[in-house]
This record gives C-alpha cells, sequence and structure tokens, in this order.
C-alpha cells in the first residue's frame, strides 16, 4: 500500500483545528462582564510590566499542535522507517589460500579479515541470517545461515590455509546456501527453482588474489544474478608488491572483482589497511543489514501529539499563570 494514511478520510478532522483556533481568538477578544478590584495597585503594574502580549497564547497554540498529531495518529499514518532486514540472508564467503598469511595488512591478512568479519556480524542486526562459506582451491559451507553469530564466530577463528584460490566456485556455494536458491547442473544450467518468493539474498565475498581454480567467476555471478543473489566483493591488500611487507601469492585482480559486483548489481571495496577492511565492512552491515520500509507510524505521532499537549500544560501553567 504506497498511500500515506491508513484511514485518510479521518484527515478531516483537521478542519477542526482552525476552527478551534478562530474561537479561542474571538475569547481572547471577548471582555469581562464583571468587573474585579485589586487592592494592590503595585501587583498589577509589576505583573503589566512583565507581561508579553505573544507569551500567553504559547500554551494555546501548542495545543493546538499537539491535538493536529493526535487526528494523524487516528488516520493511521505511514512513513519509510529504517528497520532490520530480518527477511534477508547473508553469506560470507571468505577466501583461505594460503595467500591470506601475507603480512600487508598488519599483523596479516587473515587476521584482519577475520576481525573485520567479526565485526561485521556485531554490527549487523541480531534477527538477520548469516552463513559462512570458506574458499581456496575447493569450498565449504561451515554454518548454514542462521542467528547464531557465536557459531558463526567460533568457526572464523578456526580457519586453516589450503592452497589454490577458486573465487566462481566460493560464489556459487555461498549462493546454493541460500534460501530459495539452487546449485547449477554440471553443464552449467539451472535446475528449476522453488516455487515462491524468495527472500533476499547476500553474499559478501573477500579476496586478496585472481580466481585460478574452478568457476570462472563471471560465470558464477551471472548464476548468482538468475537467482536474485547481489555479490558484493571485497579485495584486500597492496595493489603491488611495495618491499615494505612479507607478501605472497599474486597481485589482485580489481578488474575482475569489480565486474563480479557490477553483474549483480552489487558494489566493489578495496582495503589496503586492517583499519580501512574493518570500515568496509562496517559500511556493509549497514548496507545489507538494515533496509527501509513502508510501515506503520501511529505510536510515534500518537506519542509526539501527546508530548506536545502535555507541554502545553507546563507552559500554560508557568508562563500564563506565573502568580497562581
Amino acid at each position: 500500500m504506497n498511500q500515506p494514511f491508513e484511514w485518510p478520510v479521518l484527515l478531516w478532522g483537521l478542519l477542526l483545528i482552525p476552527l478551534l483556533a478562530v474561537l479561542y481568538r474571538t475569547a481572547q477578544r471577548r471582555g469581562s462582564r464583571h468587573p474585579i478590584g485589586f487592592p494592590d495597585v503595585t501587583v498589577v503594574a509589576a505583573a503589566a510590566a512583565s507581561a508579553r502580549p505573544t507569551r500567553r497564547h504559547v500554551a494555546a497554540a501548542l495545543f493546538l499542535i499537539g491535538l493536529a498529531f493526535l487526528v494523524l495518529a487516528v488516520a493511521r499514518p505511514r512513513a519509510p522507517v529504517l528497520v532490520a532486514a530480518d527477511r534477508s540472508t547473508i553469506i560470507l564467503a571468505m577466501d583461505v589460500s594460503g595467500s591470506m598469511r601475507s603480512e600487508d595488512l598488519k599483523p596479516s591478512r587473515m587476521i584482519a579479515a577475520q576481525a573485520a568479519a567479526k565485526a561485521f556480524l556485531v554490527t549487523v542486526p541480531p534477527r538477520v541470517r548469516v552463513g559462512l562459506v570458506t574458499f581456496a582451491g575447493f569450498t565449504t559451507l561451515l554454518v548454514p545461515p542462521g542467528t547464531d553469530r557465536k557459531r558463526v564466530t567460533d568457526a572464523i577463528d578456526q580457519f586453516t590455509f589450503a592452497r589454490r584460490t577458486a573465487v566462481g566456485d566460493g560464489i556459487l556455494e555461498a549462493v546454493a546456501a541460500l534460501p530459495g536458491r539452487v546449485r547449477p547442473m554440471p553443464d552449467g544450467t539451472l535446475p528449476p527453482l522453488p516455487p515462491g518468493d524468495r527472500p533476499p539474498g547476500v553474499v559478501i565475498l573477500i579476496t586478496d588474489g585472481r580466481s585460478n581454480a574452478g568457476t570462472d567467476p563471471l560465470v558464477a555471478a551471472r548464476i548468482a544474478r538468475q537467482q536474485d543473489v547481489k555479490v558484493y566483493t571485497v579485495g584486500v591488500g597492496l595493489p603491488y608488491n611495495s618491499g615494505s611487507s612479507w607478501t605472497i601469492g599474486g597481485s589482485l585482480d580489481d578488474e575482475q572483482l569489480q565486474a563480479v559486483a557490477k553483474e549483480t548489481d552489487a558494489v566493489y571495496f578495496h582495503a589496503s589497511t586492517a583499519q580501512g577492511l574493518r570500515q568496509v565492512y562496517e559500511r556493509l552491515a549497514r548496507t545489507v543489514g538494515w533496509e527501509r520500509r513502508v510501515d506503520e507510524v501511529t505510536s510515534a505521532a500518537g506519542m509526539f501529539g501527546g508530548l506536545i499537549i502535555l507541554a502545553s500544560l507546563l507552559v500554560s501553567r508557568v508562563l500564563t499563570h506565573p502568580l497562581g
């Protein structure tokens, strides 16, 4: 439903606000029918000297504003709000090839990647399901998607290194672990997808090199796109061996990782420091862990209106009748 109010017909009640304002103004202009005697003229003079003509109307104005918000609340307003993406599932696909032992990210690429992934788990809302896949020359689904963060953290702490880097296979393993997705047939075609709507699926893939085994990453990216999966890619390490740190393995294939992300309507990030990598994962947690939904905000409007009316009563007591 795209309309901003569930019951828009009740917005006619807002016409009461200007009507009440007119009645208030009329009552203010009407003088008292009965004279009031003040034996102490000095008190009256002091009150008149300190009075501000507009101050006595503040309470009434606040009351009318609060009443307007209550009318809006009765009409059940709807607005875009930021909520946890609890319908989404995220798979962390992490490179465990030997080159991740390189020390251009301190204390090493692997330790920096582990720390960043664990920071991601803390930042992403707890109701969002997260799983874990590792890849080198082969792939492993270490933790199926779920809300048990400790299980994922424990698995991250137990990584072991292996030879070669199969980025495409890592993508396919991560996609297959998402709800409502399937693994491609040996000839590369997809079997029939499960019926029904598929919940949003996201893969966050981190690697420090170029694919040298398994499925072509771009082929894997197209299969991910066919199944409505976004693959965010993260490249780590210096773009070249500067000689200032111990590194092993080949250079990072930025172009390929950019192409994979673009194919799936996602984004590529590069991190050359441990702090930069942590910031990338924190940004990803905010990007994929939260979403904007149009939701009813009746309670917020009603609470705001009630608070303004309470404020009008307080202002009336303190400003309008200070001598009472």
